[in-house]
């Protein structure tokens, strides 16, 4: 995985960044005026750190998400996490899942399959490893704070999407019938490649995550 990059690899990658204009929130090109969802989570704020139980450098579950302002007459939701800055041309993405209630809802905590953990049974897309599964958030050490994209999407029909779904077929769908959209961003930083975020001991060295 990439924390095992070696730290000057990652600063030397340091400018390179798929950039937040890459993810699907941004590149749809939605008409003006479309609905907003409001998209957040207990577990962390909008453009604060990611806890490390949610990472890589934690236990790796899906954190917990919920969401109101469903616009009225929506048929389902899609949801798409993306790395708006991993050191690739396009975002890396960390999970997709379709066929969501149209509703105001929530996903709990692990909803996700992830290393040792099932999940809850969700319409899991394809990750950028091409696993139907969260991919824990892991940025390569030096390469400075990543930002992670949860968006929801309100479908104005209910696809019938493949068993698993990549991103290409899924921005198809979205270009097409979304109707409502909502963003939360979370980050995680891995600034030293030798000490991991849950080994940093009281009073120790200061890690970001």
């Amino acid at each position: 995985m990439l924390e095992k990059l070696p730290e000057a690899i990652g600063q030397a990658l340091h400018g390179v960044r798929a950039g937040l204009d890459e993810i699907a929130f941004n590149t749809l090109g939605l008409r003006q005026g479309m609905a907003s969802i409001t998209l957040g989570s207990l577990a962390f704020a909008d453009h604060a750190p990611l806890p490390p139980r949610y990472t890589a450098d934690g236990e790796g579950l899906s954190p917990p998400l919920q969401w109101t302002g469903v616009p009225a007459g929506s048929a389902s939701l899609v949801l798409v996490v993306e790395d708006a800055d991993s050191p690739t041309p396009h975002p890396l993405v960390h999970a997709i899942a379709v066929g969501l209630p149209a509703e105001d809802g929530n996903l709990p905590e692990a909803a996700f399959p992830s290393a040792d953990n099932a999940g809850t049974g969700l319409h899991a897309g394809r990750n950028s490893y091409l696993q139907a599964a969260w991919l824990p958030p892991d940025p390569p050490p030096g390469h400075g704070v990543h930002r992670y994209a949860f968006q929801v999407f309100a479908l104005d029909s209910a696809p019938a999407f493949s068993a698993t779904p990549g991103r290409d077929e899924v921005m198809e769908q979205l270009r097409s019938h979304a109707v409502a959209s909502g963003l939360l961003i979370g980050t995680c930083e891995r600034p030293d490649g030798t000490i991991k975020i849950q080994d940093t001991a009281p009073g120790g060295p200061a890690v970001a995550g």
